[in-house]
């Protein structure tokens, strides 16, 4: 009898009586006193049941009077009442983490049953919406389905057939990709896969798949160190295989939120003698680079490279024209 299977019976002739002797478990689980005090151990510490020992009845029996604070029954597992309000919590970050909520229909009987145990069944989780707030700036839609099947094909190891909108070029391709590893980045939904049309890594913006199916092929697997190599260095979510490193300054005032700031895990700074901070942050593409430094406007001065200098004075240059003219 496995553990499992063990644990189980334990429980249930727990359930069933008001004790349960020594004697009577080891010859229904078949097992040695060793064994079966590992069990009960299990039971206690990593499952948090109450099991205490009755001198009296001479045998084990459930006593929630042992157990520190309130305690909540879900099938197989014991929480305590902070143990709920904290789960309550994740469920409402998580169903928040992407637009529209799309764990939110598969967590929501949990929810439910979570609210119950507590003696509250609407209040409790319309409390934690009340006091978590989780503001989305830059969120886009994206269809439920299709984050459903791409999970699912990530899972069993399934390639896909997908009809992907490219904005940057306003055109739709349908290619087959094997899927790799789901990014949620800035608010956003991307897959990394291997693209069977360009025989390359390439990355997809979920929200951009306008339609997917799920195929029986199985998928060809890239590992993780080549999946970092080729789509993890660069700054921002654009790849590509030539890196270069920014230099970016930004004057005393900024510094002091800029420090604190997480660009990129390779990312370089230090103060200089004046109170401004020098960035250093390895890129593959500057678009989204430059959009980050643009938003500081003049609290941020681009050192280097040359390159990346003169596309962001050029773009600052064109956004300078555009209002005066407005003017």
């Amino acid at each position: 009898m496995s553990q499992t299977d063990r644990i189980i019976r334990i429980r249930k002739l727990l359930d069933e009586r008001r004790s349960v002797s020594r004697q009577m478990l080891l010859e229904t689980l078949e097992v040695s006193p060793a064994t079966l005090k590992r069990d009960i151990a299990f039971l206690r510490d990593a499952m948090n049941i109450p099991i205490a020992w009755d001198r009296e009845l001479g045998g084990y029996h459930l006593d929630p009077g042992q157990t520190r604070g309130a305690q909540y029954e879900l099938p197989g597992l014991w929480f305590s009442d902070k143990e709920i309000h904290a789960l309550l919590t994740m469920q409402h970050l998580l169903a928040n983490l992407d637009p529209g909520g799309i764990l939110a229909p598969h967590v929501q009987p949990l929810v439910a049953r979570l609210n119950k145990l507590l003696g509250s069944a609407e209040n409790t989780a319309d409390e934690v919406r009340r006091r978590v707030l989780i503001v989305g700036i830059g969120k886009r839609s994206m269809k439920l389905a299709h984050f459903e099947n791409i999970g699912s094909a990530l899972l069993r190891r399934k390639r896909l057939a997908i009809r992907y909108y490219s904005r940057g070029r306003g055109e739709e391709t349908t290619r087959e990709v094997s899927p790799q590893r789901l990014v949620h980045y800035r608010e956003n939904w991307y897959l990394d896969a291997w693209s069977h049309l360009r025989g390359a890594l390439r990355n997809f913006a979920i929200d951009s798949i306008r339609q997917v199916e799920l195929l029986e092929t199985a998928a060809k697997d890239v590992s993780n160190q080549t999946l970092d190599t080729v789509l993890g260095p660069g700054y921002g979510i654009f790849a590509g295989s030539t890196l270069q490193w920014a230099r970016l300054r930004f004057s005393p005032e900024r510094a002091r939120w800029v420090a604190t700031e997480h660009w990129h895990p390779q990312q370089k700074g230090e103060f200089e003698a004046d109170g401004s901070y020098v960035l250093e942050v390895p890129y593959a593409d500057h678009r989204e680079l430059m959009m980050d430094v643009l938003k500081h406007g003049t609290h941020c001065e681009v050192l280097g490279p040359e390159g990346l200098r003169r596309v962001v004075a050029e773009e600052a240059l064109e956004l300078a024209n555009k209002y005066s003219d407005r003017a």
